[in-house]
């Protein structure tokens, strides 16, 4: 299912976030700084002689795999590059996430407001977007980015711009917190709608297929799914009297009314 957050104006709670953050352990600094001796061409023996050390612990110490932080930083000064540029690499190189966890859901479901958010930044909103369009001030907005930075959504950056730590195929869990909030608050609401306005549209339809095949019509649902998001994403430069805010919701499963259900022989 693709959802993209009805433009809803609703009264939140105020819930602390949770304080939650993938650090960078030692051990995959020592694996950036391995790659940035071998692109600089650098040996354990130059390294060793610019160090002060025997080439022998040199070896040895990247091996582990563990060292202190001031001798990270000393290596760092020796390929000439800043500890946060080795850092950032670091981040940079991190998987992007799937789907959250169990945890990190509820801690974006626990305040509207940090859902509003959460979604926007799904469609790469910027904080300037968010404050024109909602009743939220620019420092309402910088918290609940900042809530994001620490559940290790987004990773936020200077001025107030974020780059999103989700994949391109990311999902909320099925059976999940935001999914259940979903279906509590906001599917009748969509539903509700006569999707008889312009580029709008309903579709039902039942039918059997083979199985072997309907896991390919999911694929093609998904794919519109995609092609909407990159739509979204092209069509950022346009004006905003240009643009239209539209809510895809695609699914697909093993279903029947329940009341012809309950006809069945």
């Amino acid at each position: 299912m693709a959802l993209a957050w009805p433009n809803k104006r609703r009264r939140a709670p105020h819930a602390p976030g949770l304080e939650w953050r993938p650090m960078s352990t030692t051990a995959d600094l020592v694996t950036a700084l391995k790659k940035e001796l071998k692109a600089a061409h650098m040996t354990y023996a130059d390294l060793a002689r610019e160090l002060g050390m025997a080439e022998s612990s040199v070896k040895r110490m990247l091996a582990r795999g563990d060292m202190p932080l001031s001798r990270i930083d000393a290596i760092c000064r020796a390929l000439k590059i800043d500890f946060a540029e080795l850092a950032q690499r670091v981040a940079d190189a991190q998987p992007l996430l799937k789907e959250l966890t169990l945890e990190q859901e509820r801690a974006v479901v626990a305040d509207e407001k940090l859902l509003l958010v959460a979604t926007n930044v799904l469609s790469q909103w910027t904080l300037e977007q968010m404050t024109a369009a909602y009743r939220l001030t620019e420092a309402e907005v910088v918290k609940y980015l900042a809530q994001l930075d620490r559940i290790g959504v987004i990773e936020l950056k200077p001025l107030n711009r974020y780059r999103l730590k989700l994949a391109k195929t990311f999902r909320w869990r099925p059976h999940g917190p935001v999914m259940q909030y979903v279906r509590e608050h906001a599917v009748l609401d969509y539903f509700s709608g006569g999707f008889d306005g312009p580029a709008e549209g309903l579709l039902l339809v039942h039918g059997s297929v083979s199985r072997a095949l309907a896991p390919a019509f999911l694929e093609r649902l998904q794919r519109v799914a995609q092609d909407f998001a990159q739509q979204h994403q092209m069509d950022q430069k346009l004006k905003d009297a240009d643009r239209e805010g539209y809510t895809l919701l695609l699914g697909m499963r093993r279903w029947e009314f329940a009341a012809f259900a309950r006809m069945r022989r």
